[in-house]
């Protein structure tokens, strides 16, 4: 059974960084694309990035160019790095495993002045 476990969220004003880590309970090499996803309430959960096994990245319109997901296989942990946050990021951002259809708990950020 895989777990996720992210953290990494906080309270940042507009225009800062904060960086999410995901931590994965086996080998992330084989387990194929990671991804983040977010969550607002009475909002359906939308997609913010994704790496797969060769490390093709792929982001979602609102956020490319700010923010980066990277991986350290070592470490099986999977991260996202958010830059020039903006109000609009607040959310519940969620680990995904695909190909195992599982979730972390989500880590909050909230993005205010």
């Amino acid at each position: 059974q895989v777990q996720l476990v992210e953290s990494g969220g906080g309270l940042v004003q507009p225009g800062g960084s904060l960086t999410l880590s995901c931590k994965v309970s086996r080998s992330i090499s084989g387990i194929g694309t990671m991804a983040w996803h977010r969550q607002v309430p009475r909002k359906q959960r939308e997609f913010v990035a994704s790496i797969n096994r060769n490390g093709r990245t792929a982001y979602a319109t609102a956020v490319e160019g700010r923010f980066t997901i990277s991986r350290n296989i070592a470490q099986n942990t999977v991260y996202l790095q958010m830059n020039s946050l903006k109000l609009d990021d607040t959310a519940v951002y969620y680990c995904h495993a695909p190909s195992f259809d599982i979730w972390g708990q989500g880590t909050q950020v909230t993005v205010s002045s």
